[in-house]
């Protein structure tokens, strides 16, 4: 039999969530970001799930060649843009969309034989500071681009900081508006923070990542309860092992718990190798045999531990939810010290993966 642990996709809440994000921004073009295998969720299986979208947003050239390859044909773009001048040609032969951040990229692409112009999104760095033309150098990378037979359509891109925090997004929507002032193009800058929160910031795209998998782009669950986003994946396994200790007795690496008194335990097969964030103290939610309980000690590489006391009819076999439906991966994820995000791709390529259809 193998290792009881899956991660568990369910396709149905996918579709969902790409509605309910329609339900926020009425009108206006989906990006469905797609990047680092689609947040963990397996790019390639997931994909047709959200054929409703408008178009796709990754990094990664081999994933818009698989996903052209796999039967899409509407628009794909690339968010960090080319790396190097030779991967126009893959831009060109799978009409690709392309950020354009540097003036080494408007030389390249003014040298480049297309055979049809290529569509551009000019990305404005508008206080993030990763990526992206000055503001005050914005609107001549943007001439400059419109001035060569080579570019198609253009969009002003930017990236918001802070649009899941108290500060908002009205300082750098206020550069944006300096730095295109003159621009009448269509514009892409909402996050998924800014799709929820910031109607004013929708414009022609907007660009949800972490929403689409059923996450608060705060890492704060309560902050999507009421929206009808749904998680995509769960993280399950079983308990392999139960342990009877008494007062004293510690648990785990560095024997990080100590029991008070008598108390039952029980060994999950998931550890750090899976995915499982090593850092999760005493106390992480954890859900054994549909009851919510508690992680103890030290996550180890293949195992952890949890107690047992709230649920006193588990058994070696017992199903237990690390995440999901019935523990947020927020929940984990803030526990830990980090956030959904990393969470989601850092479930390891050991872990099965299992889909459901909807």
């Amino acid at each position: 039999m193998p290792r009881p642990i899956v991660a568990s996709i369910d396709l149905s809440a996918l579709a969902s969530n790409l509605t309910v994000i329609r339900g926020f921004a009425p009108g206006v073009h989906i990006w469905s970001v797609v990047k680092a295998n689609a947040y963990g969720h397996g790019l390639q299986r997931i994909w047709s799930s959200l054929a409703g979208t408008d178009g796709f947003a990754l990094l990664d050239l081999n994933e818009a060649v698989m996903l052209r390859e796999q039967g899409w044909q509407g628009p794909i773009l690339l968010l960090e843009g080319f790396f190097k001048p030779e991967d126009l040609t893959l831009i060109d032969t799978y009409r690709l969309t392309t950020a354009v951040h540097s003036d080494w990229q408007i030389d390249a692409i003014g040298r480049h034989r297309f055979s049809a112009p290529v569509d551009i999104y000019v990305k404005l760095n508008s206080g993030m500071n990763r990526l992206g033309f000055a503001a005050e150098h914005w609107p001549a990378a943007a001439a400059a681009l419109a001035s060569l037979e080579q570019t198609g359509h253009l969009t002003l891109m930017t990236h918001f900081a802070h649009a899941d925090m108290p500060e908002g997004v009205a300082q750098q929507e206020a550069v944006v508006e300096k730095a295109g002032r003159d621009w009448q193009g269509p514009r892409c800058l909402a996050n998924s923070a800014a799709t929820l929160l910031y109607p004013q910031t929708h414009h022609q795209w907007v660009r949800p990542g972490i929403i689409l998998y059923g996450a608060s782009p705060s890492g704060d669950w309560n902050d999507i309860a009421n929206t009808g986003l749904r998680p995509v994946m769960t993280l399950k396994s079983e308990l392999i092992a139960i342990q009877d200790i008494q007062a004293g007795d510690r648990v785990g690496y560095g024997g990080r718990f100590q029991a008070s008194g008598r108390q039952r335990i029980g060994v999950v097969a998931c550890g750090y190798a899976d995915g499982y964030p090593r850092h999760a103290p005493t106390g992480t939610p954890i859900v054994v045999d549909g009851v919510r309980t508690r992680t103890l000690g030290a996550i180890s590489m293949d195992m952890l531990a949890v107690d047992l006391t709230p649920c006193p009819l588990a058994r070696i076999g017992s199903p237990v939810e690390l995440w999901g439906n019935q523990v947020k991966i927020d929940e984990v994820a803030r526990s830990a010290g980090t956030l959904g995000y990393e969470l989601m791709c850092a479930v390891a390529p050991r872990v099965p993966v299992s889909f459901g259809q909807y």
